[in-house]
């Protein structure tokens, strides 16, 4: 990918909002651009934490394998957003104990560990950002753990809604639209709930008049509707 298509992103990336130009173009020199088709891993456990990824286009999924092998999903990340930054923690580089997959076409900027690390101590303003988004990535998984402990499946998949929703809706003609990228067995791993259970609920949900899907989108008819079901 060409310096100028690769700045370019860099430009569009909300994360560096309010870098100049200099720390721009730092930024740019140290890292490399990389498009990871659908369904297809960015990183796997174990292998060394030596990068940090900044997501520009697409949404990966962040998950891990338990003992018995099935899959906790951690974290959905969306366009604007870093991940792989707990290697920031990593100093003995053990390695990455989770795995990083594409759910759709990505394009992803890759930076080492210590060039990022060098870049954070230069640009204070960028450093805060970051901090920034730990703490609310933090909080979402607070937000998720909640929902497990206190609401019973229908709560906890409506509560799952709203916040993709705010996360990732666009808004057109007073209906939020949320591409379809996760499956009903994705958001049965997000909500704790049996894939049958979501796909029982999401049904209840249409027939309410509350939301539509199909395989490319959800769209949301009546959000503070749903929002009071999440309650």
């Amino acid at each position: 990918m060409s310096e100028k298509t690769k700045f370019w992103y860099l430009k569009q990336f909300n994360l560096l909002d309010g870098l100049d130009e200099s720390s721009m173009s730092r930024i740019g020199n140290m890292s490399t651009m990389e498009t990871v088709k659908t369904h297809q891993p960015i990183y796997f456990p174990d292998e060394p934490s030596r990068a940090i990824f900044f997501l520009k286009e697409g949404h990966v999924k962040i998950s891990r394998i338990t003992s018995d092998g099935k899959e906790v999903i951690l974290d959905i990340i969306g366009p604007g957003e870093i991940f792989g930054e707990v290697s920031l923690s990593d100093e003995e580089g053990t390695g990455r104990n989770e795995i990083a997959h594409a759910l759709d076409d990505v394009v992803i900027c890759t930076v080492k560990k210590e060039d990022f690390e060098k870049l954070l101590k230069m640009t204070p303003a960028l450093n805060l950002e970051v901090t920034k988004r730990i703490g609310l990535r933090l909080r979402k998984i607070e937000e998720r753990i909640t929902d497990l402990v206190f609401k019973d499946s229908r709560r906890r998949i409506a509560s799952f809604l709203v916040r993709h929703a705010e996360e990732f809706g666009k808004i057109k003609g007073g209906i939020v639209v949320i591409k379809a990228h996760l499956t009903h067995q994705d958001i049965a791993l997000l909500t704790g709930s049996a894939r049958q259970t979501v796909t029982t609920t999401l049904n209840e949900f249409r027939a309410l008049g509350l939301l539509d899907f199909s395989r490319s989108d959800i769209k949301i008819m009546d959000l503070d509707r749903l929002r009071d079901l999440a309650a």
